[in-house]
């Protein structure tokens, strides 16, 4: 018995090593991936980038045409990144609803000036909810949504030149 207890403490930790090597030798997964792929978009009504602009609302990805969500912030540097992509995908005829996310209006209207302005509306989300609620973990993020309303496909960090083409082909497939 007293040989056991010498022995119990030594195999808890080559047990210990053991799973400690397993986990340090298996891939990194850096993104957290959204689990609303396949859900419905959350309801939300969100104000417009300005006072003046119109509001932005869940409404208006359920009438039948596919929508890319654009998650971003004016304090972003990867979202400056990923302005040309944008505008690239919009000329390409892709609608997007831009989600600028804890930004002023005026920093706001400053960005899509300097940037560009792929955007056929733009909604302020000072507190991140919408964010939240879709399952982004961070911005940019680009989300596309179908025609009922649905989240098909996330595509998580900046959208770089290689990129765009794969994003185009799940906006196409959602139709």
């Amino acid at each position: 018995m007293k040989r056991l207890w010498l022995i119990l403490p030594f195999a808890l930790l080559v047990l210990f090593l053991g799973l400690a090597t397993y986990q340090l030798t298996q891939p990194k997964d850096e993104f957290v991936r959204s689990t609303m792929i396949g859900k419905p978009l959350p309801a939300f009504d969100l104000p417009g980038a300005t006072d003046e602009a119109p509001r932005v609302a869940s409404g208006m990805f359920a009438d039948g045409k596919p929508r890319l969500l654009n998650v971003w912030a004016t304090w972003c540097v990867p979202c400056i990144a990923e302005a040309p992509q944008l505008m690239e995908l919009a000329d390409r005829g892709v609608p997007i609803v831009g989600v600028a996310i804890r930004d002023e209006p005026e920093a706001i209207a400053k960005f899509l000036e300097t940037y560009g302005d792929p955007y056929e509306a733009v909604a302020r989300d000072d507190i991140a909810e919408l964010q939240l609620a879709v399952g982004s973990s961070g911005v940019p993020e680009t989300f596309v949504i179908d025609g009922k309303g649905v989240i098909r496909y996330q595509h998580i960090g900046d959208i770089r030149e290689s990129d765009v083409d794969a994003l185009y082909a799940e906006w196409e497939q959602a139709q």
